[in-house]
């Protein structure tokens, strides 16, 4: 009987998979952004000194709250034939100049080749067009500001024997 060989390799970067709602909350309708050509996840706690006498002179420090965001550049997709844009590209677009809970889009991302990393959450879209040489794709840079939880899910892309 052979022992299994333990293969490590490094992750790739273009492991992370964006999709977007684009129903309800009550009826979700979850919808790949295509074109994203890169992706930076983040998360922030906000740590405070709660340093005190008892401490023996050691620092103290307590997590008192925690902001995300998602960094994303996109190449634009278009119909040609039918002259609009990807409605996952318009829905985020639409969704940066509006406000209230227009305002935000309910994302989730995910490990695409089904590894157990994925979250979900709701945003704030900033849309920045790139701009560029007569020679470059249309691209769209993007952070979407977390309003709320970002929250782990179970990877809807997972499959299960």
């Amino acid at each position: 009987m052979s022992t299994p060989v333990e293969t490590n390799v490094t992750a790739l970067a273009r492991r992370w998979r964006l999709e977007v709602n684009v129903g309800t909350e009550a009826t979700p309708d979850w919808k790949l952004c295509p074109g994203v050509v890169e992706f930076q996840p983040s998360s922030e706690p906000n740590i405070e000194d709660s340093s005190d006498y008892d401490s023996d002179g050691w620092a103290g420090n307590t997590k008192t709250g925690q902001a995300w965001e998602v960094s994303v550049t996109i190449n634009r997709k278009i119909n040609d034939q039918t002259k609009v844009y990807h409605p996952v590209h318009e829905a985020i677009r639409l969704a940066h100049y509006a406000y209230g809970s227009a305002n935000l889009i309910h994302l989730r991302y995910m490990d695409r080749n089904g590894l157990p990393e994925a979250y979900e959450g709701k945003a704030i879209p900033e849309w920045a067009e790139s701009g560029g040489e007569t020679t470059d794709l249309g691209q769209v840079e993007i952070t979407f500001t977390g309003d709320g939880p970002l929250e782990t899910i179970a990877n809807p892309l997972v499959v299960t024997p």
